[in-house]
């Protein structure tokens, strides 16, 4: 028998088995089955996705230190970091409320409608956020962008299922590498485009709405960006199957549909008893989930810092950095995630699996921060060249972890159940996420209120706590603590 009489054969058994012809997730499936090669397509597709939504999480970093001074809420400069905290952490909040009701809506609805309203909600909500004329305006309509914006749970579901099992990995590896480079990106372009009138004053008038809203500019582009792709999502295949018989997984193999009748029966009854399983008592899954949310919080508490701390007067520790000099560093670290993203992780995590791979980068991790204090100390083209750097690899250590989180997550449950483990994973994700900004804010605030303290002044304070907190993260990637599931 050769190679195309037995893909017809296994085509054949599908559809007699299990396909259904107006099931979205059977003809996905089909579709899966005729592919032949890598799906760049749903590859492209998925990191358009993500990106729209990923480029709100953090856009706000580099001007929130101005905003919040612009708003005349907090009485001395020290005291910034503190209002602004509760503006990057109200996102997080929102979103941790509603990620397990999204994650059930796509596991019942499809993963489909999740997607078009998250990338609808920011076209709404991160637009009025540029416009907002108060600090708690900026903190409801971030609240409000968070409550309605659960896209990513259903996304990392949606990214197993729209691809073969053979190319799982890399597609979740796309998902956070475009998740990463937004977080990256996103700062990038709120570095550039803030304040236009009064770096580009030839172009934007003191007068025009980008001069009275000098912080619009920015979430409008990423707003019409996220339009585009929320009109474009029209148009995906739904991955759910929705018939009335048995749910099976999308990642059974061949081999598996090949094999006698007597295996077919042990293999259903198997996934009978997985669908029983409570995601809760499914070890595999909560323990990843538990190391994903530590490693969070440790990376939202660096991503709000690294801001304040560049742009904080070197006075207090800081760098003296503009809004667009920390739009330059974080574009650079952007683009050099996405080459080794896109090139190198799949083949790490291929040698070594994911396990190891977020060990490593979260133990590499800590000798670098401690590095930020002494790279405060140099100047000029040294700095520059030293802090990109740094900045560059912290921010792939910091995606390799949460990618190898991801894979680890995704294979500890069937299809059926992506949805709501990724809604639980991305709310107490969420809670994490919500106490780093606020944290990492409050943190800032106190420590450039210590310059002259004896034991860790100033930011060295900030940087051994970010390093303790990335500590626990590493420890707990020892067994027996996470375990990854056996196929």
């Amino acid at each position: 028998m050769d190679k195309q009489e037995h893909i017809e054969e296994r085509l054949l058994i599908k559809k007699e088995k299990e396909y259904y012809e107006k099931c979205p997730g059977c003809k996905v499936d089909r579709e899966k089955e005729m592919h032949q090669g890598l799906p760049i397509k749903q590859f492209l597709m998925l990191w358009i996705i993500v990106l729209s939504s990923a480029l709100t999480i953090s856009s706000l970093f580099p001007f929130i230190y101005f905003m919040v001074r612009d708003f005349h809420i907090a009485k001395r400069e020290e005291d910034i970091g503190f209002y602004a905290g509760f503006i990057g952490a109200s996102y997080m909040l929102g979103r941790a409320l509603t990620s397990i009701m999204w994650g059930n809506i796509a596991d019942r609805y499809g993963r489909k409608p999740v997607i078009i309203i998250g990338t609808s909600s920011v076209v709404v909500f991160n637009t009025l956020f540029g416009l907002s004329t108060s600090f708690w305006m900026a903190i409801s309509m971030r609240f409000l962008l968070g409550t309605m914006h659960g896209l990513l749970g259903p996304i990392k579901a949606y990214a197993c299922e729209i691809v073969n099992e053979e190319y799982q990995a890399l597609g979740l590896s796309a998902v956070s590498t475009s998740w990463g480079t937004g977080l990256i990106v996103g700062p990038a372009l709120g570095g550039f485009l803030a304040q236009p009138a009064e770096k580009f004053p030839t172009v934007f008038s003191s007068d025009s709405i980008f001069g009275r809203f000098p912080y619009f500019f920015p979430c409008l582009v990423i707003s019409l960006f996220a339009l585009i792709v929320a009109i474009a999502c029209v148009w995906i295949p739904e991955t759910l199957h929705t018939h009335n018989s048995e749910k099976t997984s999308s990642q059974v193999s061949y081999d598996a549909l090949e094999s006698t009748s007597s295996d077919k029966v042990d293999m259903k009854e198997g996934s009978e008893n997985t669908s029983k399983e409570s995601l809760i008592k499914n070890w595999p899954l909560m323990s990843s989930i538990i190391v994903y949310c530590v490693f969070s919080l440790h990376d939202m508490a660096y991503t709000e810092i690294f801001s304040l701390w560049a742009e904080s007067p070197r006075r207090l520790g800081g760098l003296s950095y503009s809004t667009q000099d920390v739009g330059v560093v974080l574009a650079i670290s952007g683009l050099g995630l996405l080459v080794f993203q896109s090139s190198l992780y799949p083949l790490v995590e291929k040698i070594i699996g994911p396990i190891m791979v977020s060990r490593i980068a979260g133990i590499l991790s800590i000798p670098l921060l401690t590095s930020y204090h002494y790279i405060a100390m140099l100047s000029g083209i040294t700095l520059s060249i030293v802090l990109n750097c740094a900045s560059l690899l912290k921010n792939i250590l910091s995606i390799s972890i949460v990618t190898g989180l991801f894979i680890l997550q995704n294979r500890a449950v069937e299809q059926h159940q992506r949805g709501a483990a990724n809604g639980i994973a991305t709310m107490l994700m969420s809670l994490g996420k919500a106490a780093g900004p606020a944290g990492g804010g409050i943190l800032f605030s106190w420590s450039e209120k210590r310059q002259d303290a004896d034991f860790l002044p100033g930011d060295q304070m900030v940087f051994f706590i970010l390093n303790i907190i990335e500590l626990v993260g590493v420890l707990m990637t020892l067994k027996p603590f996470l375990v990854q599931r056996t196929q």
